[in-house]
């Protein structure tokens, strides 16, 4: 039975080749045209389909199969122009292509990590998951896997190209003692990410911020290298991660609850219901739909300050949402305020009492001698 080269051969003499290679390129872009058609019919009927991995893989496969029809159909060519053209040239065309073929399919798994760490990503939370899948996590497992892939291709092309991988990992080991003096900060920030993603102090959407240094904000983006933060007046904060662990930090979007702690003085010409106004507060703040009870609630006079008697408030509301717990401890004070008037009391200001009894007298005497 004959090969479809031998057929080729048949054609046309000497110039046969030339008759081959068109076939060739007519076969490629045939071939090119038809897969097309079909992942974009796939896509739209797997799009149909709750499962996240088969769109992952049909829109990680477009580009890299086109690419690799090519290579295919290429290579082919050349081989055909091989068989009439001894040049030294040729000689190269099937470790060229055993790379090619590697970087591809290198190239779809890149593409597929990276399209199903987007598809978890957006999906809509489901009722019934027990857990929400954590960003921070999801960007780290790909950022991983992507790093797997691609040192793999590395070596397996080293290896279609005749290196020893035993040699290359061997000089790696003591290239990359001095790489790791060169580059200590590097690595220390690599480190820095990896502990952040491990420890996970903070993940993508928190707010943040250290006593130790001016960091303060919501985390948009955790790297290898640095983290970035969005401060509240909108400025972008880079800060390496191998600063992190070498500082304090703060999370506050963790915090189960958020304290009410004012102080508030009333006139000493009110002494006489100040302790009436701290029980009615108290039991306000008992009755309160947004204040957490079972939390420490303390409402006591404090002290006698220069101008007012001080009774302090200290107590939890049940969010942790920064504008309702404003909106919650604006009812707070303005219902104290309403207390305080119903007892005939008033907020004190800073007054200053100055006694001139004794040098009206002094002066009246001596005007009248």
């Amino acid at each position: 039975m004959q090969t479809i080269s031998e057929y080729f051969n048949q054609l046309s003499g000497d110039h046969g080749w030339v008759i081959q290679v068109f076939i060739i390129v007519f076969l490629t872009l045939l071939a090119n045209f038809i897969a097309k058609r079909l992942l974009s019919k796939l896509h739209i009927q797997l799009q149909k389909t709750e499962n996240l991995w088969d769109d992952a893989v049909v829109i990680a496969a477009g580009k890299p199969l086109t690419v690799l029809i090519w290579v295919i159909g290429i290579s082919w060519a050349a081989e055909v122009v091989q068989s009439v053209a001894d040049a030294a040239i040729f000689t190269a065309i099937a470790p060229i292509r055993d790379v090619l073929v590697i970087g591809l399919l290198s190239w779809f798994l890149v593409r597929f990590v990276r399209e199903a760490e987007s598809n978890i990503l957006s999906r809509d939370p489901d009722d019934n998951e027990e857990a929400p899948v954590d960003e921070s996590t999801v960007h780290a497992l790909g950022k991983l896997l992507r790093l797997a892939i691609i040192i793999t291709a590395s070596l397996v092309v080293l290896q279609t190209l005749g290196y020893s991988i035993s040699g290359v990992l061997a000089f790696g080991g003591i290239g990359g003692i001095a790489v790791g003096f060169a580059a200590k900060d590097l690595l220390a920030n690599f480190f820095g990410g990896l502990m952040i993603y491990l420890d996970r102090p903070f993940v993508i959407g928190d707010w943040i911020r250290s006593p130790d240094q001016e960091i303060e904000g919501t985390v948009e983006y955790i790297g290898w290298r640095q983290t970035r933060i969005r401060t509240f007046d909108k400025r972008p904060l880079y800060v390496p991660n191998s600063t992190f662990a070498q500082i304090s930090v703060e999370n506050p979007s963790r915090m189960s609850h958020r304290r009410i702690y004012e102080t508030i003085g009333i006139r000493y010409d009110d002494a006489a219901v100040l302790a009436k106004v701290v029980a009615d507060v108290e039991e306000m703040l008992k009755q309160h739909d947004e204040i957490d009870t079972k939390q420490t609630l303390m409402v006591n006079v404090n002290a006698f300050g220069e101008s007012s008697l001080d009774f302090f408030l200290y107590c939890f509301t049940k969010t942790v949402n920064w504008q309702h717990y404003h909106k919650v401890k604006q009812d707070v004070l303005i219902q104290i305020l309403a207390i305080i008037d119903g007892h005939g009391a008033e907020v004190a200001f800073p007054t200053r009492v100055i006694a001139m009894q004794d040098a009206l007298a002094d002066n009246t005497a001596a005007a009248q001698e």
